[in-house]
């Protein structure tokens, strides 16, 4: 006896599942949708939501089919079902097929999207930084305007302090800029038209000579020339130039740095100067020790001989001469052992004021200083000195014997004192009004026998004297004259 099998609870299960399937699958779809519009650009909802359609057309296809083919069944049309049986199959196949599409899709569509994100996100990072420059904008102007203000500022104090002259001119020489430095060094007036750096070269061939050399290699470093002030007074300078930029066309000027260097050329002559004296004090001292030997004889015979001589003798004048002439010569003799000297000196302290009083009361005893007035300025900032007293009233009255000769009758003798610069050294300077020194014999003023008054009005050796005497202190003396203009002796002597 055959079991009859109810399909009903099947038939429940399967059109009761076929339903769900459509529900749950349009919720999908629903939901898939809520997503897609609260972030259209988001690659994961579209591919969410085209999955979902999928799934929903597939859960149509499906679950129809299943339905209408268990009415089919029930209402006895079974040959209908299977006429629908193979179209119902192929949109199952569709189905699937538009799943795997939107798959395949996918990743070609999320490597693009990933390039989009990417994009974007440098999009936000430029827009970002542009809205913060735009807020800023002002800020950042304000402080790229103090920062050039302030790096100007620095290069215009550098210009203007320093103490060497700094020129720009164009490239045919006029001059453009010059800093109060270079105003001072050459006497030039506050306005600067018209005027050419060529025109202030003692040499123009010293001009051309840089010119040349800037148009060729663009640089000239340390150039000994010798340039003129605007009232024509020389000037030993070390130049520096260089072309100045012009950015992408050609030079647009030069720059130039002027060193003053006759304060090193002074040194460099003194050095030479103290090479010279002491090479010629060696040779003094010794013929000097040769000579003083048969004077002190020639001397002692001619006393004796003298003593031997009545008044009235008519030989007594001419040994009274011989007497003078041998004194003479020993004084000389005697100059010359004390400039070839090098003892040391018998230093002590001592107040330099009080000594050049000293000086200036036994020069008004014992010379003539009718028509010459004596001016004195002291700096009373200097302490007592350690100096040999003897030795530097010596030097002062060299000095002024020399400044009362260079004067004649009528004019001015200054001595003046001041604390050096560095306030290691006291400054001491006789200063005269007389006819001045030419420039040839600058050179030789402190050379032994050298003297530019008459025969036998001078030795030649009280300046070289005074040279060795402040030598020997560790000092330092110098002469500063133009002819007509008077002469300046000036002194250093170390502060203890």
């Amino acid at each position: 006896m055959a079991v009859e099998i109810s399909f009903l609870p099947i038939w429940i299960v399967d059109v009761g599942g076929a339903v769900l399937m459509i529900v749950l699958s349009f919720l999908c779809v629903r939901y898939a949708l809520k997503l897609r519009r609260r972030d259209p650009q988001h690659i994961i909802w579209a591919y969410l939501l085209w999955v979902s359609l999928a799934i929903a057309l597939f859960a149509v296809s499906r679950s129809l089919g299943h339905i209408v083919k268990q009415f089919l069944i029930l209402g006895g049309r079974q040959a209908q079902w299977e006429t629908l049986r193979p179209y119902s199959g192929a949109i199952n196949t569709l189905t699937f097929m538009m799943f795997g599409a939107v798959t395949l899709f996918f990743e070609r569509t999320w490597s693009l999207y990933q390039n989009i994100v990417q994009q974007r996100k440098a999009l936000q990072v430029a827009h970002e930084k542009l809205i913060y420059l735009n807020q800023n904008l002002e800020h950042l102007v304000e402080e790229r305007t103090r920062a050039l203000a302030l790096s100007e500022d620095k290069y215009r104090r550098i210009f203007e302090e320093s103490r060497d002259l700094i020129l720009m001119t164009r490239k045919d020489g006029m001059i453009i800029d010059i800093n109060p430095a270079g105003r001072v060094m050459l006497g030039l007036p506050h306005t600067l038209v018209d005027l050419n750096f060529c025109d202030y070269f003692c040499k123009p061939g010293d001009c051309r000579m840089i010119m040349n050399s800037l148009a060729r290699q663009g640089f000239v470093s340390s150039v000994e020339v010798d340039l003129k002030t605007g009232e024509g007074e020389r000037k030993r300078v070390l130049l520096s130039g260089s072309m100045a930029d012009g950015g992408n066309g050609p030079p647009a000027g030069m720059h130039f740095l002027v060193k003053d260097i006759d304060q090193q050329q002074l040194m460099r002559e003194q050095m030479a100067q103290a090479d010279k004296l002491a090479s010629i004090g060696e040779l003094s001292s010794g013929i000097a020790h040769e000579i003083n030997n048969p004077l002190g004889i020639i001397l002692g015979y001619t006393q004796l001989l003298l003593r031997k001589e009545d008044k009235d003798s008519p030989r007594a004048p001419d040994l009274k001469t011989i007497e003078k002439q041998v004194r003479h010569c020993k004084s000389i003799v005697e100059d010359l052992l004390n400039f070839a000297r090098t003892s040391p000196p018998a230093k002590e302290l001592c107040d330099i004021h009080a000594v050049i009083e000293e000086v200036l009361h036994f020069i008004r005893q014992h010379s003539k200083l009718d028509g010459i007035r004596i001016e004195t300025d002291y700096d009373r900032r200097i302490k007592p000195l350690m100096i040999d007293e003897k030795k530097i009233k010596q030097v002062l009255i060299n000095l002024l014997m020399n400044a009362q000769y260079a004067i004649g009758r009528q004019g001015t003798i200054t001595i003046r004192t001041e604390m050096g610069c560095d306030a290691k050294r006291a400054i001491l300077q006789v200063r005269d009004t007389g006819q001045g020194i030419e420039a040839k014999n600058l050179a030789r003023i402190f050379d032994p026998f050298f003297t530019t008054k008459p025969t036998g009005q001078g030795t030649g050796l009280g300046l070289s004297v005074s040279y060795g005497i402040i030598k020997n202190h560790g000092g330092d003396i110098w002469v500063e004259s133009k002819p007509g203009q008077g002469a300046a002796f000036t002194i250093a002597l170390p502060i203890p």
